[in-house]
């Protein structure tokens, strides 16, 4: 059973930037897609961005497209996002997860979530 862990999320001021974080426990070769999406209390999960483990395909939901960047490093296991110029309605709680399908997959693992916190 691969393990996803999120780390790096945090109270930040609108406009600021903060990294998010995942680590995968094992390869996720069978799962070849890490993706991240976001929650907001009362809301569905939305997907926000996905990368292949090869690194070579990036996708992103429209409404952090510019500001946020996703990558990777399979050697470690790692997934990362990069958010840039946040705003407000990016709090959320944000999840990675590993999965199958492009652009948007669906995901096999999940992490226990890491809180964002965008202020004014």
């Amino acid at each position: 059973q691969v393990q996803l862990v999120e780390s790096g999320g945090g109270l930040v001021q609108a406009g600021g930037s903060l990294r998010l974080s995942c680590a995968a426990s094992e390869s996720t070769v069978e799962s070849p897609v890490m993706a991240w999406l976001r929650q907001v209390p009362g809301k569905e999960r939305e997907f926000v961005a996905s990368i292949t483990w090869s690194g070579r395909n990036e996708y992103y939901a429209q409404s952090v497209k510019g500001r946020f960047t996703i990558s990777g490093d399979n050697t470690k296991n790692m997934a990362y996002l990069q958010m840039n110029y946040l705003k407000r309605e990016d709090t959320a709680v944000y999840f990675c997860a590993a999965g199958r399908g492009w652009p948007v997959p669906n995901n096999d693992y999940w992490g226990q979530g890491t809180q964002v916190v965008v202020s004014s």
